[in-house]
């Protein structure tokens, strides 16, 4: 790091804890405004986005202008060490009146990661509230470092078709992430986290960077739960060394799309 402390001691604590946490840090206006512009951009060249982008940086890399902030590194450099990569970007805009629902899942789930580790980054866009849709977590659900079951869902009008068994927690223990516009949530990959449908007047877009320490694999021919394909298939994320080196010495950082 170049000397500054992003996050206090007791925000540390909280992130390895409870999995989570929401620093007292807010984006600036103008970079908000640079997003916003660069997400209409997309949206009009790619309507089909206009709900759910899984891959941003395969569009548009100018969103790599926002991963390459220094004070989100230097935050995600505080819990998850000094050498990381940063392997996708997603946008979830869930629009006034129509957003889906995502139900509760943990995020390597899906990713082909060995072993599993990501820091997620999620920036506030717009207002993130309980009526339009917010991020609710299970605090302290990633301690166990362990994916629990999930299901296959039938059911209609959601972002994601694997659902956590409900006997795997319990859903009144679920906490709001309330957040502003330009502030920000970090949360571990192990993390059970859902969200509302957005059944408000006002959108809740929110953009999410993640970030794997270099000590772990992104294993590009190992695809898990997905039938996309060419920029959307996990198979074909480029990655992006953001700092240190690659520890591993196997990631593969070759341009894809």
């Amino acid at each position: 790091m170049d000397g500054r402390r992003m996050l206090t001691r007791e925000e540390i604590d909280q992130y390895h804890r409870d999995g989570y946490v929401t620093p007292k840090f807010r984006l600036d206006q103008d970079i908000l405004e640079d997003i916003r512009e660069a997400h209409a951009r997309l949206v009009h060249r790619h309507p089909q986005f206009s709900d759910y982008c899984s891959a941003l940086l395969a569009y548009d890399p100018w969103f790599l202008t926002v991963a390459r902030r220094s004070e989100i590194l230097d935050m995600v450099e505080q819990v998850i060490g000094s050498n990381f990569a940063l392997w996708n970007s997603s946008f979830f805009a869930k629009p006034a009146k129509v957003g889906s629902r995502t139900p509760w899942h943990q995020d390597g789930e899906y990713w082909p990661i060995e072993p599993l580790a990501t820091c997620t980054v999620w920036i506030a866009i717009d207002s993130s509230t309980a009526e339009n849709g917010c991020l609710r977590v299970i605090p302290g659900s990633h301690r166990t470092k362990q994916l629990a079951k999930h299901n296959q869902s039938a059911a209609s009008n959601i972002a994601l078709d694997l659902e956590l068994d409900s006997q795997a927690f319990d859903e009144a223990e679920a906490v709001d992430i309330i957040l502003e516009p330009g502030e920000i949530s970090l949360h571990n990959v192990y993390l059970f986290h859902g969200s509302e449908p957005n059944h408000s007047d006002f959108s809740r877009r929110g953009m999410t960077l993640r970030y794997m320490p270099t000590s772990s694999v992104y294993r590009h021919d190992q695809e898990k739960n997905s039938t996309q394909d060419g920029p959307l298939s996990l198979a074909n994320r480029t990655i992006y060394l953001m700092r240190g080196v690659d520890q591993s010495s196997q990631n593969d950082f070759r341009v894809r799309y």
